[in-house]
């Protein structure tokens, strides 16, 4: 791991600490950073999805079959 050396806000930084529960400053970097990407993540997979990713799973279902299967015929 890299040692970096940043001026941080301390109000942010103890806010943060407290929202993530971490004791130290770098497990409360470290947690925010990691946190931030999830978050990306989730808005740039919701978006994907809103797009027409997984059409399949996200359209209209159809009725069952009578063999009880839901699952669209290939």
């Amino acid at each position: 791991m890299a040692r970096t050396v940043v001026d941080i806000n301390d109000e942010l930084l103890a806010e943060a600490a407290q929202i993530l529960g971490t004791k130290s400053k770098v497990a409360t970097v470290n947690g925010a950073l990691e946190e931030l990407i999830k978050l990306r993540k989730r808005e740039t997979f919701a978006e994907w999805l809103k797009s027409g990713g997984l059409p399949d799973l996200t359209g209209p279902v159809d009725e069952p079959r009578p063999d009880g299967d839901s699952h669209r015929a290939a």
